[in-house]
């Protein structure tokens, strides 16, 4: 194995670490440190109290704290520093003859990084800043690499996602998205708690692709000597508890596509697909609007946000339009005319829409009417139903114009957010849907979805009319904590090797 190499302040460090560990010192023997107080804990308590009142408690007021050393400011015989845990930076004050020459140079010793425990007293400064007058402290953990610049962090884009660990350490406005994004994923599931729906898993390995258009990953299980895929939705096992008498589950949890990466996709995210018996298409669009906007308010006080250089409004209620009339108002073609599919290619020749081999039908055509033309002009929260039978192969017909289907998307500044339908529950259509699914994949279409005869007998012991649900986790935060790219919500996204 090669040796490895050190610059000339990750070498120093070792040296001095290696000089602890000599005079029997070693920070990384010492398995626990118990605190009394964190820093959000510190200022509730002691922020209010003016310097006089903190003089006058002095001992009776000892604090164990810990953190990682951010700052280090010398004067005299005294050094401020400032520490870092998970909820903030406090201030630290060591004086020479409050504890020893020998401790006190041992501290001046230590590097930015290192992580240390204190007990001390509260003070404030005289300019009012809350600090712990330290009694005692013990190096926790030795930093033997140096963290970036504290004014320029880290400038390497890349390296703020490859290293998400030092990001977190140096920026708050980092580690602040994942605490709102954690948040934003508990506000939802005591949202669906509080009205009676049950959390459940499924599996994330399946035996059959489906749930959803997309290239799924494959893997082998070698026990059972058989290909499985990871699931690129959790719609057909949810679906398959409504048939087994469950009213309205949820799921939260990563789904896999093997697709491109940019800055709207990820191979693995975040979603929550819900499936609720007894319910339709329209009272989704009604809880999508209502859980969005509960969280929106919890997360940002208000009912807007700015993303994007516009600004959004979650202010209800939000625009239906149906995809027909969208296309219509937008691009002039009318597809509520009946017209057969050499006269939709021909509305799609004269406005450059590209046709892939297996669009095959005035369905496929529409809906790419729509991604061309219309999609980019929805900023508002906007829902679009009626998408076309062909494009949605679990969606329930619409009853008075079975060329469409009782399904909706939300759109928000130009992207989908949430994906609905009430449920196709007739297990000789789904059937017949899943069967032109194949005819679909043998004309090139790797996303389309493979025949899962299993969910079709499930569908024939009786589903009642379920209303689904599912919307995308890491684009919700994107809007709510105002992110341009899925990465910069993600702890750790999916890279690149480096320089490729």
């Amino acid at each position: 194995m090669e040796k490895r190499s050190f610059t000339e302040q990750e070498q120093i460090r070792r040296d001095k670490l290696e000089k602890l560990i000599k005079d029997g010192h070693n920070p990384f023997i010492i398995a626990k440190f118990e605190r009394t107080h964190t820093s959000k804990e510190v200022n509730e308590q002691f922020n209010s109290l003016s310097k006089e009142e903190l003089n006058a408690i002095d001992n009776k007021a000892i604090v164990k704290i810990a953190g990682r050393i951010k700052t280090f400011r010398e004067a005299g015989k005294a050094t401020f520093a400032t520490l870092q845990d998970q909820n903030g930076i406090f201030q630290i004050y060591v004086r020479n003859d409050e504890i020893g020459d020998a401790k006190y140079y041992e501290f001046v010793d230590f590097d930015l990084g290192d992580i240390i425990g204190v007990s001390g007293v509260m003070m404030k400064t005289n300019t009012g800043e809350l600090t712990v007058r330290v009694k005692e402290f013990v190096l926790l953990s030795k930093a033997l690499r140096p963290l970036p610049d504290k004014y320029y962090g880290m400038t390497d884009i890349e390296e703020k996602y490859r290293r998400r660990y030092v990001d977190l350490i140096m920026s708050a406005e980092t580690k602040d998205i994942f605490i709102k994004r954690s948040k934003i994923i508990a506000l939802m599931r005591d949202f669906f708690n509080n009205k009676g729906y049950l959390e459940v898993e499924t599996p994330v390995l399946q035996p059959i692709h489906g749930g959803a258009a997309a290239k799924p990953f494959t893997t082998h299980h070698n026990a059972l000597d058989m290909n499985f895929y990871l699931r690129v939705a959790t719609e057909l096992p949810l679906k398959r508890l409504i048939v087994g008498g469950f009213e309205g589950v949820y799921e939260i949890g990563r789904l896999f596509r093997n697709e491109g990466m940019d800055t709207r996709h990820n191979p693995e995210f975040t979603t929550v697909e819900i499936y609720i018996a007894y319910q339709d298409m329209s009272f989704l669009m009604q809880l999508t609007e209502d859980t969005i906007c509960y969280i929106a308010k919890n997360i940002l006080n208000k009912d807007e946000t700015e993303y994007d250089e516009v600004t959004i409004s979650f202010k209800q209620p939000w625009k239906r339009w149906h995809m027909i009339d969208a296309i219509k108002e937008i691009i002039g073609v009318d597809f509520w005319k009946p017209m057969t599919f050499e006269e939709a290619k021909k509305n799609a020749k004269e406005k450059n829409v590209v046709i892939e081999k297996f669009h095959n039908s005035v369905g496929h055509i529409i809906n790419l009417f729509f991604e061309e033309f219309v999609e980019d002009k929805l900023i508002q929260p906007t829902f679009i139903y009626g998408h076309p039978v062909e494009v949605s192969p679990l969606a329930k017909a619409n009853a008075q114009d079975p060329r469409f289907t009782d399904r909706f998307e939300l759109f928000i500044k130009g992207r989908e957010y949430a994906n609905a339908y009430s449920e196709l529950n007739n297990p000789v259509e789904q059937y017949d849907r899943f069967v032109s699914q194949l005819a679909e994949r043998d004309n090139g279409n790797d996303e389309a979805q493979e025949l899962d005869i299993d969910f079709v007998e499930a569908l024939e012991y009786g589903m009642p009319p379920t209303g689904g649900l599912g919307i995308g986790i890491d684009r919700l935060v994107m809007l709510l904590t105002g992110q341009d790219s899925i990465k910069d919500v993600l702890l750790f996204p999916h890279m690149r090797p480096r320089g490729k």
